[in-house]
């Protein structure tokens, strides 16, 4: 399995994308594959789980896969940098598939798209409109919006708000910008602080350790232009927009990010859905599905046939083989 870094262009706003495209298993660019947008968390990067378990699990399985860097992160380009922008981020998606759809190998009616936490949700959010998705895939997926609307402004979302308009006004002047930390330092430093809840803590085991440390999963990021969050429901119109397949995979320990609640109301929704899915997972967390082995093979054994079961119906000539992750 080889992976290639490569950068394409964001139209909309002239600025360089990075991705990584992971290719399968004796790769041969005079087929036509069926392939994967990956999308990462909120304050992740393509090296982490978006690329480096999914993606390379993709990829194993027959998939070309394209795990990208959304705008304002990791080698992306876009200023100012530590922006999360979920319009943004959901347009990022389209423009992967803008990329996916000039290069040769790629079969354009076969491309279907995941996301892990954050990126679930916007995946989801982005099949509402970008129908050239043809199936997706929520893993753990979580609606940034009604996370800060709710526990990430303590149930204060006006008071933040306030909050970011008086900031964004100051860095106006000339200011400073305020870049906020999302995570304690480390575990001892979690454990002094009394961040002991589930999601709060394995979030700093994921993102702060070796386990998953990576330079562009930065887990910053810029308050005073973080407005357009608070108003963002990934799941809006979902009752009527979301006609492709969809799955949301989720652990039932439940954590304060909300992935479980997230993942029931997507399924809930997607009543246009032509085939709608709800895997619950006993024993496992938010973070568990990040990158370890048997969470991970657990969805993967759920999540290749519901994408094969689509896929194979949107071609006439397939050129390659879809293969388990034993295959």
């Amino acid at each position: 399995m080889n992976s290639q870094n490569v950068t394409f262009q964001n139209h909309n706003m002239n600025w360089p994308m990075a991705a990584l495209v992971i290719y399968p298993d004796n790769f041969d660019e005079q087929l036509s594959y069926p392939t994967v947008i990956s999308v990462h968390p909120f304050g992740s990067c393509k090296e982490q789980t978006s690329g480096a378990i999914y993606g390379k699990a993709l990829a194993q399985a027959g998939y070309v896969v394209i795990a990208f860097d959304a705008s304002f992160q990791g080698e992306s380009g876009g200023m100012p940098r530590y922006l999360e922008d979920p319009s943004q981020r959901v347009e990022d998606v389209s423009r992967a598939i803008d990329y996916a759809v000039s290069l040769p190998f790629v079969d354009s009616n076969c491309i279907v798209g995941i996301g892990v936490c954050g990126g679930g949700a916007y995946i989801i959010n982005a099949a509402l409109t970008e129908k050239r998705l043809k199936a997706v895939v929520g893993i753990t997926p979580v609606n940034l919006g009604r996370l800060f609307r709710e526990g990430f402004s303590e149930y204060n979302p006006l008071g933040v708000l306030t909050a970011m308009a008086e900031q964004r006004t100051l860095e106006a002047k000339g200011e400073a910008l305020q870049v906020n930390e999302l995570l304690p330092p480390s575990l001892d430093v979690a454990t002094e602080l009394g961040l002991t809840e589930r999601d709060v803590f394995e979030a700093t085991d994921y993102y702060k350790t070796a386990r998953g440390q990576s330079e562009g999963g930065a887990t910053k990021m810029l308050f005073s232009n973080a407005q357009r969050i608070l108003s963002w429901d990934a799941f809006a119109f979902s009752e009527t927009l979301l006609t492709q397949p969809v799955m949301t995979v989720i652990g039932k320990n439940i954590g304060a990010f909300g992935a479980y609640r997230d993942g029931h109301e997507v399924y809930g929704k997607a009543v246009a859905s032509k085939d709608r899915q709800l895997v619950e997972l006993d024993g496992i967390s938010h973070y568990d599905l990040y990158d370890k082995d048997e969470p991970v093979a657990i969805a993967m054994a759920h999540i290749l046939p519901f994408l094969e079961k689509h896929l194979l119906n949107n071609t006439n000539s397939v050129k390659y083989v879809i293969r388990d992750s034993a295959g």
